[in-house]
């Protein structure tokens, strides 16, 4: 087991356990912290595949902007738990069969996948590089990222209009 295994199997531990923390934490800001954590070791997947720029986005835009805008809007929202609204057992119920009904889809999806024995090659390589992204987005991918561009644009619009004030 060289040192690249044991870094992608800490950082696949750490991304797991951080995950897992976030979704079972009372405190939302604790929660934002540990999804901070979880995308910085989803960063070191990226630097291990050599794909250094989209660790760089990684860390800049989900980690930075994205999250500093959840801890802003948290900080704003009144987290008193007496605010809080009771769920009753109805809608929790409709939660579970909601969330077992993905699993079991999710299930059924991955079930007849072919498992390739290839693996990823790590450390070495330019597939991650900002250049090669590039050509394949802008080659391959050119038709979804322009569709997503338009969907973007269309929820900034949509946000802009929802909080302009009359």
């Amino acid at each position: 087991m060289n040192i690249t295994t044991i870094l992608f199997w800490f950082l696949t531990a750490l991304a797991l356990l951080s995950a897992l923390m976030m979704i079972t934490r009372k405190n939302p800001i604790y929660s934002v912290i540990w999804l901070i954590m979880t995308f910085f070791s989803i960063s070191g997947h990226y630097l291990l595949l050599n794909a250094q720029f989209l660790a760089v986005v990684n860390i800049i835009v989900y980690a930075g902007a994205i999250m500093v805008l959840f801890l802003y809007v948290l900080m704003l929202m009144d987290l008193k738990k007496d605010s809080e609204p009771r769920k009753n057992k109805l809608v929790k119920l409709a939660g579970a069969v909601a969330g077992g009904t993905l699993l079991l889809v999710l299930v059924a999806a991955l079930k007849d996948i072919d498992i390739k024995m290839d693996k990823a090659q790590t450390g070495y390589g330019d597939i991650g590089l900002i250049e090669n992204l590039g050509k394949a987005l802008f080659n391959e991918y050119v038709i979804p990222f322009e569709v997503s561009s338009i969907l973007f644009l269309s929820a900034m619009v949509g946000a802009v209009v929802i909080g302009k004030k009359d």
